[in-house]
């Protein structure tokens, strides 16, 4: 299993206080936080970047579905998971197979997530949701 420790992380979160939560515990697991993004448009650009190793995806960012910023990681091959407080119900059905991490954070479940991501061929991950 792959280990997190040092891996770059892009953040596409448009709460602030959950955002803050993520980069804690992001450095908790030995994690480097690349980037924070808070809307659609700012999330596009930054996964247009090299600057990280995976991301993770607020689900819904102020009503816009992030489903364009996985499409577009997806054809980069850059991996990435899901976050979301509605479970996998607002996952793209194309992106389903994708590791979802449930708001709010467990240590344990993001760690957990963030593994598999990193550790998987992103065109052909699986998880269980």
């Amino acid at each position: 299993m792959a280990e997190i420790k040092g891996l770059r992380v892009l953040v596409v979160e448009d709460e602030a206080m959950i955002a803050m939560l993520a980069e804690d515990m992001l450095d908790m697991a030995g994690c480097t936080l690349a980037g924070i993004a808070s809307t659609l448009a700012e999330g596009l650009a930054a996964a247009q970047s090299d600057d990280f190793d995976v991301a993770m995806l607020d689900v819904n960012l102020d009503g816009e579905n992030s489903g364009p910023i996985a499409d577009l990681l997806s054809e980069r091959g850059k991996p990435f998971i899901f976050t979301t407080g509605y479970g996998s119900d607002g996952v793209p059905d194309r992106h389903d197979i994708r590791p979802v991490c449930a708001k709010p954070y467990l240590l344990a479940d993001l760690h957990a997530a963030l593994v598999h991501a990193a550790g998987s061929n992103s065109s052909t991950s699986t998880t269980d949701s």
